[in-house]
C-alpha cells in the first residue's frame, strides 16, 4: 500500500515574503499535494496574529482531516504555537517528548501512533513530530533525548516508524551521526526547503525505518508554496512492506 507523507513548517500561515496571514494559502498547498498525514510545525493556536484561530483545527476542517493531533509547545502573552499532526487514518497513544534545553526556547515532540488498513489486516506506524533548535549542540541533546524517549525505545524495530519535521540541520550531521545507528535512513539528501522564495538550505528532513520503503521524495515548489511560507513542503510517498513474520 502506498500513502503520501508530507512535512511543512508553515510559518503560522503568514507569508515569508509579504508577511501576512492567508491560511487560505496553507490550505491550497496541502489540497494540491493530498498528503495522508501531514506533519506540520508553526502551527498557531489562539494568537492575535492569526486571528485567534486555532489552525490545527481551520486546516483539519477544510480539507477533512477528521484525525487531529496538537501540542502547545511555545506560549505567547495571548495564545501559543507548536506541531500538529493530520491524518486521514486514525490517531493514537499520543505523547508529548520534552526536547526543551536549557536556556533555550522550549521545544517537544509530538509522538503518534497511526493504524492503515491494508488487505484486510490493521498496521500500526509510530509518527514523531518535531522542530529541532537552531544550535548545534542544543540539536544533539534533543536527538538523543528523542532516541532515548520510551515510547520509540519499547517499538519493535519491525514496526513503520516516520519521523519528520524541522530539524534546522543544513548539512545533515544528525541523520549520519545519530540516526542512522539507531536504523533510520533519510529519505533523500539535503532537499533545499528554506527560504522558501528563493530556497537554498534544506532544513526539513523525513527519516523512516521499520517495514516501511520510500518510493519518492519532492519539496514541493509552487507559486503558491513560495508565497505561503517561510518554508517549503517536503512530500514523501512510501510504501508499506509485508509485515516480518518476527514481528510481535
Amino acid at each position: 500500500m502506498r500513502f503520501r507523507l508530507l512535512t511543512y513548517n508553515i510559518h503560522k500561515c503568514i507569508g515569508g515574503v509579504d508577511r501576512k496571514y492567508h491560511p487560505d494559502r496553507v490550505i491550497e498547498v496541502l489540497s494540491h499535494y493530498q498528503p495522508d498525514i501531514a506533519l506540520l510545525q508553526e502551527v498557531d493556536d489562539g494568537v492575535p496574529r492569526s486571528s485567534h484561530h486555532r489552525q490545527v483545527d481551520l486546516l483539519g476542517d477544510a480539507l477533512d482531516y477528521r484525525h487531529r493531533a496538537y501540542q502547545r509547545n511555545v506560549l505567547l502573552k495571548t495564545g501559543a504555537y507548536g506541531n500538529a499532526i493530520l491524518s486521514r487514518f486514525p490517531l493514537f497513544d499520543v505523547n508529548h517528548v520534552d526536547l526543551t534545553v536549557r536556556w533555550k526556547k522550549c521545544r517537544r515532540a509530538l509522538l503518534a501512533h497511526c493504524r492503515i488498513e491494508l488487505d484486510g489486516h490493521s498496521r500500526r506506524l509510530l509518527l514523531m513530530n518535531v522542530h529541532l533548535g537552531l544550535a548545534g549542540y542544543e540539536r544533539v541533546i534533543q536527538v538523543r533525548r528523542l532516541l532515548t524517549t520510551d515510547v520509540l525505545m519499547h517499538t519493535h524495530h519491525h514496526t513503520p516508524v516516520l519521523l519528520g519535521g524541522d530539524f534546522n540541520d543544513v548539512f545533515g550531521v544528525l541523520g549520519r551521526k545519530f540516526l542512522k545507528p539507531f536504523g533510520f535512513q533519510p529519505v533523500a539528501h539535503n532537499h533545499r526547503t528554506f527560504p522558501a522564495a528563493l530556497p537554498l538550505r534544506g532544513l526539513d528532513w523525513v527519516f523512516y525505518r521499520g517495514d516501511v520503503s520510500h518510493h519518492h521524495a519532492f519539496a514541493g515548489h509552487s507559486e503558491t508554496t513560495r508565497r505561503a511560507s517561510d518554508h517549503l513542503p517536503l512530500v514523501v510517498d512510501f510504501d508499506l512492506l509485508p509485515p516480518s513474520s518476527d514481528q510481535g
